[in-house]
């Protein structure tokens, strides 16, 4: 054979075995990958193949599936109330894909999971179709609702967040402006259009306000910054005179903060005078006092500068609340009054009132109470978990003492509620380098406590970015008060 022949003889060789490599390389060891890949159109055939499961909320299904004519993709999904419940369930699109728990419970919902491997044989020798589990919730439809409502009925961009202290069950999570996962669930053009708009939509309604997105906590923080006091004994009577001034000198700066209550009002007032009119000064004090170690230190116990709040099943996942490291003095005095560096999300701000109510501590956050096969049969059931004891039952018990002092005689009072013991703190969040071109964020923290000792916290967020209103008439107490009143009332009026 000649020398030219050969090279040929061994390039071709060289490309047969590259080619056999290859082969076995996708059929054996990447096999599952491209069959379970969202791209694989075969994937998708064989996931809307048959009705989904349903989510469920107090027992009633809030999703369905119903059939479509003209495509391979045989069910498409649909939802009950979807702009109200989208921050819970998410969306199952034929072309956009999934998020929140319709992916997270794909495999049960769709029946193609492991959990179902018994239940899909027993369907093949009886001859059934594959049929998918339900996910049962922890949401208060009533709540949700309340919530719901409420921000709606203001035009704001916000957000509302309710919990169990005692077990850390969410009962109401609410986003708006929101959308309707029905109108893109399947795969037309015109669907596809819908997504694109609501994708570019300024308001942002696909935005998850409640868990994803973060804001200053304004001065709902200060219930925070009140605990860590308190705790770390900078702070030993919530009754006696402060020595701080009003307007208090910020640390190495030449600027003054004052306090909308007015100086009078503020100027050395007590700790529980301090949160009744929502005095900066005795915050920012305190907040200096403690230094930047210590009060991190205890926001991180109650869950701040955590990647994502998640039960064992993986069904709640949160941005990170941040309270920043290498804080200056003037950082850190500004933090004690919840403005600065530092941001949360309304999950993360109901859950520090959930700790408070429950003698501090804070409780696992979990929005799916249990999983459920076709036949009922329960696969996976969520149990409470305590993450810290973010403080002492005695200081926990302080500060609620002085958050039903602002309901009672303070700037909560909106958020009373006959028969039950209230406690709420309301907060202005201002934002931006120059305060004045933005308008401030709204916000109100409150908790509701029966006569039996069944309980609820409650965060309510508002951005009025959108709402016709004027710059004076933005307060937590003055519109985000009454939404926590009726989410409150929602929980423990039965």
């Amino acid at each position: 054979m000649n020398k030219p022949l050969r090279r040929t003889a061994i390039f071709c060789g060289l490309l047969m075995l590259a080619l056999l490599i290859r082969a076995n390389w996708l059929q054996y060891v990447k096999a599952d990958d491209l069959a379970t890949d969202d791209s694989n159109r075969r994937v998708l055939i064989n996931r809307f193949a048959t009705p989904r499961g349903d989510i469920l909320v107090g027992g009633t299904p809030i999703t369905g599936s119903v059939a479509t004519g003209g495509s391979d993709l045989k069910y498409k999904r649909t939802y009950k109330n979807g702009p109200m419940y989208a921050p819970v369930t998410g969306y199952a699109s034929q072309s956009m894909g999934m998020n929140f728990l319709e992916k997270t419970y794909d495999g049960v919902l769709s029946g193609q999971g492991d959990e179902l491997a018994f239940q899909r044989f027993t369907d093949v020798v009886t001859g059934e179709k594959r049929r998918g589990g339900e996910v049962l919730t922890t949401i208060d439809a009533k709540a949700q609702k309340a919530g719901y409502d409420g921000l709606t009925r203001l035009g704001a961009r916000g957000s509302v967040v309710a919990l169990d202290p005692r077990t850390g069950k969410v009962l109401a999570l609410v986003s708006t402006p929101s959308y309707d996962p029905s109108v893109f669930a399947g795969n037309s053009l015109k669907e596809g259009d819908r997504f694109k708009a609501l994708d570019e939509d300024k308001g942002k309604p696909l935005a998850n306000r409640a868990l994803r997105e973060t804001f200053p906590p304004g001065s709902t923080f200060k219930i925070l910054t009140a605990a860590a006091a308190l705790e770390h004994g900078v702070v030993k009577d919530v009754d006696a005179r402060s020595d701080a001034v009003s307007p208090y000198p910020l640390p190495q700066s030449t600027n003054k903060i004052s306090s909308e209550a007015g100086d009078a009002a503020c100027d050395r007032a007590s700790l529980k005078t301090a949160m009744q009119y929502s005095c900066n000064n005795v915050f920012l004090d305190a907040a200096v006092k403690l230094g930047a170690d210590r009060l991190r230190e205890t926001a991180e116990k109650f869950g701040f500068n955590k990647d994502v709040y998640s039960s064992d099943f993986g069904d709640l996942r949160a941005s990170a609340s941040l309270y920043p490291r290498d804080l200056d003095k003037p950082g850190t005095a500004l933090t004690g009054m919840g403005q600065g560096s530092l941001t949360s999300t309304p999950l993360q701000m109901a859950m520090v009132t959930a700790a408070i109510v429950n003698d501090g501590k804070l409780m696992q956050p979990y929005i799916v109470d249990q999983v459920q096969s076709p036949d009922l049969t329960t696969l996976k059931k969520n149990e409470p978990k305590v993450m810290s004891q973010a403080v002492s039952a005695e200081t926990a018990r302080k500060v609620r003492e002085m958050m039903e002092f602002t309901a009672k005689e303070g700037s909560a009072k909106r958020a009373l509620i006959d028969g039950i013991t209230v406690g709420g703190k309301t907060g202005t969040a201002q934002r931006g380098v120059d305060v004045r071109k933005l308008v401030p964020y709204g916000w109100f923290v409150s908790y509701g406590v029966r006569p039996d000792g069944r309980s609820v916290a409650v965060a309510v967020f508002i951005d009025p970015t959108a709402m016709d209103i004027a710059r004076e008439d933005i307060s937590g107490g003055g519109l985000a008060a009454p939404i926590a009143r009726n989410v409150m009332k929602a929980v423990l009026s039965r």
